[in-house]
């Protein structure tokens, strides 16, 4: 299970990746249409979560530390925090639609907390396969 593990959060660290991937093919989609974020998004509601979910769980089986299995549930959450960024970004709109410095100010963090999304599922990935190369159950293999 330990090595399932691993690739679970090798897949979660993967779909981030592809994340600011298709970020990017959206913001240069040339018109700009509805549908030009659409893969970022469904990437960013469904896959993410879905590995993010699927690693804490099988952390948890395979009895990684806490502090692990903890880790591995974040980037879940962190995608949460994306949604109440667009959210409020987009409250603070004005009358006709269009952005506001203060939408903006806000909008902007959704970049950076895409960067802690980044962050938090490198350290998982790497603290998986540390995890996946111990020898004994509560052991963590030597850092490489």
């Amino acid at each position: 299970m330990r090595k399932a593990y691993a690739v679970l959060a090798g897949l979660l660290l993967l779909s981030v990746v592809v994340q600011f991937y298709l970020a990017a093919v959206g913001a240069f989609d040339k018109p700009q249409e509805d549908g030009s974020f659409a893969l970022h998004s469904m990437t960013g509601m469904m896959i993410i979560p879905l590995l993010s979910v699927l690693a804490t769980v099988a952390a948890a089986i395979a009895k990684a530390p806490g502090r692990l299995i903890g880790m591995s549930i974040a980037p879940l959450g962190l995608v949460i925090v994306q949604v109440l960024i667009i959210v409020l970004g987009g409250a603070l709109d004005d009358s006709a639609g269009n952005t506001t410095t203060p939408s903006l100010i806000v909008l902007g963090l959704h970049a950076l907390n895409g960067l802690a999304i980044m962050g938090v599922s490198a350290m998982v990935f790497r603290q998986a396969r540390l995890f996946a190369g111990a020898t004994a159950p509560g052991e963590t293999a030597p850092v490489r």
